[in-house]
């Protein structure tokens, strides 16, 4: 295990990528060969609120490089709609700016559409990645009404929880925020569904995981396992490289909350030799 010392390491800075100033944290040091853990963060969110408790926990085995995305925490926007498909682009320019050629990935909410997009148009930089909290690839797998929902939102619906709050402390223009909102709902309304084509396509295996009462169907959940290899009789036919957790009584915002479930889940599929 690691010292305190060396877990108290964190280097932090700005990469100059695709017009964006993205910022980004490195949390403790490579390991042999163990990869790099990239963390990418949800909508309205960044690193403290997500894994601000998971990060000691993973940066115990290896190095993590958690990042913020375009509007969000450190990051400033720039003129540029907010799509999923140039955030992944963002995140992969990144990394290759660090000179980090592969890496595991861990996304949660919108994060995890970002590395689903590293890993279908970048496979060289994804090993494995873990899909954490409302995975789904197309609308139909919300449950009804989530997406008008958000639709419907007014720039103060978050006024005082740790997203905004976070935002608050460290954007550098926090008068942005109405913006930001403003750019993800028209984001949503521009969502481009995967096709099922698509998601067998990919090659890294993946960790699904998701809240039991998640803001996507469970049935719509295994349907996206049974894309990636998953819902076979493992004693049969062998145990597939891709996996599925539904975590007990959990929420999509909850299911970062259940620190212990979550990185042990993570770390255990991560370390796995891959099939």
């Amino acid at each position: 295990m690691k010292s305190d010392s060396a877990l108290s390491k964190v280097k932090s800075g700005y990469a100059p990528v695709n017009g964006l100033q993205m910022y980004y944290e490195i949390h403790g040091e490579r390991q042999g060969d163990t990869l790099p853990l990239v963390l990418v963060h949800g909508a309205y969110s960044s690193i403290e609120p997500d894994f601000g408790q998971m990060i000691p926990v993973f940066a115990h085995s290896r190095q993590v490089i958690a990042v913020e995305l375009q509007g969000h925490g450190h990051t400033a926007d720039i003129d540029r709609p907010l799509r999923t498909e140039y955030m992944a682009e963002d995140v992969a320019a990144l990394l290759s700016h660090l000179g980090v050629e592969t890496a595991d990935f861990f996304g949660y909410s919108m994060g995890s559409d970002v590395v689903l997009k590293v890993a279908y148009h970048h496979p060289e930089i994804v090993r494995k990645a873990v899909l954490a909290g409302g995975v789904s690839y197309n609308l139909e797998g919300l449950h009804p009404g989530m997406a008008e929902g958000w639709d419907a939102m007014p720039p103060d619906a978050l006024d005082g929880t740790p997203w905004k709050n976070a935002y608050d402390k460290v954007a550098p223009n926090p008068q942005d925020w109405a913006n930001l909102m403003k750019k993800q709902q028209d984001m949503d309304r521009s969502y481009q569904p995967w096709s099922p084509e698509q998601i067998r396509s990919i090659k890294a295996p993946l960790l699904i995981m998701v809240g039991d009462s998640d803001i996507v169907r469970p049935e719509h959940v295994v349907e996206m396992f049974r894309l990636v290899g998953g819902g076979v009789a493992g004693d049969l036919v062998g145990v597939p490289p891709s996996q599925l957790a539904i975590l007990p009584g959990t929420t999509h915002v909850t299911l970062m909350h259940k620190v212990d479930w979550v990185t042990s889940m993570t770390l255990a599929f991560l370390n796995a030799p891959v099939q």
